[in-house]
């Protein structure tokens, strides 16, 4: 069993959890995600690594409620354990392999989105520990929707805030404040990676290509029992069938079909409606958490 350390609510859908797993802990890198099983007949939840601690051997967690399963977990608290947590999973980010003498010289942008801000952290973090200069441009729907915020900003060099709405920050897109950066504020990036909804990672690839900027993205979101076995998270890269699961999360976003990863997304979305209504039945009866 693995106990649930803490937990606190970022907003009224997504939740934050440290999980007691000192083993997982003690391997974990930037970019790796590792599995979630709430109890013995639960459903196997992959969820991307937002940080962790060696010495107390805790890992944390994000998790945004968009269905049955994922409300399952933000239903347990702190005391409470979950059946089964496995990893670390998947490639680390790709920095982690770079000697302190390759990161010299190097500067970069990351692009937040949503709850993909969480997986984001530890990466900047890393780097930051690394001396390597980061900026940040975090980017949500409206004020209320933005997480991490102070968090980001104690390990990167720029933290910039967007909305949709204008409620905090730069009014707009984050392709669109990607632009100005780099366009009308003369920074000089030599790499870009987006974490976040799909539809924002195809367009901040595609203003990235404008720019003349690589890109990584995270494909974390196609992912369904880890193990590339269900082969939900298939996906075609540089015209190849990709496992994201087993050999990514993350890959280049130039060679991302990104069209393809959205319609499998799409792919079971009557189920998901329908375990979310289920769900929803029993918790009002008392049979859920």
């Amino acid at each position: 069993m693995f106990e649930i350390v803490s937990k606190e609510m970022l907003t009224p859908a997504i939740c934050r959890m440290k999980v007691h797993a000192p083993r997982l802990a003690s391997s974990a890198q930037p970019g790796q995600f590792l599995i979630v099983r709430p109890d013995e007949h639960g459903e196997r939840i992959p969820l991307t690594i937002s940080d962790f601690d060696r010495v107390n051997g805790t890992v944390t967690i994000v998790t945004q409620k968009i269905g049955a399963s994922t409300s399952e977990i933000c239903a347990f608290e702190a005391g409470e354990s979950f059946s089964d947590v496995v990893g670390p999973l998947g490639v680390p980010s790709e920095f982690t392999e770079k000697s302190d003498g390759e990161l010299a010289g190097q500067r970069y942008v990351f692009i937040a989105g949503g709850v993909g801000t969480a997986p984001v952290y530890p990466q900047v973090k890393y780097l930051h520990s690394k001396g390597v200069p980061v900026d940040v441009i975090i980017g949500a729907k409206n004020a209320g929707l933005l997480i991490y915020k102070e968090e980001m900003a104690s390990v990167c060099d720029h933290l910039y805030i967007c909305t949709d709405d204008g409620s905090e920050g730069f009014k707009g897109m984050v392709t669109g404040l990607l632009e100005k950066l780099v366009l009308e504020d003369g920074n000089r990036y030599t790499q870009a990676v987006a974490i976040g909804p799909m539809i924002m990672m195809k367009f901040a690839t595609l203003t990235a290509k404008k720019l003349g900027l690589p890109m990584i993205v995270s494909l974390n979101t196609l992912m369904v029992d880890g193990t590339g076995m269900c082969g939900a998270c298939r996906v075609t890269v540089g015209g190849r069938t990709r496992f994201a699961c087993v050999e990514g999360p993350e890959f280049d976003g130039y060679e991302v079909d990104f069209d393809e990863a959205m319609r499998r997304q799409g792919m079971y979305r009557t189920q998901e409606h329908e375990a979310e209504e289920r769900y929803g039945h029993e918790c009002k009866i008392g049979r859920g958490k």
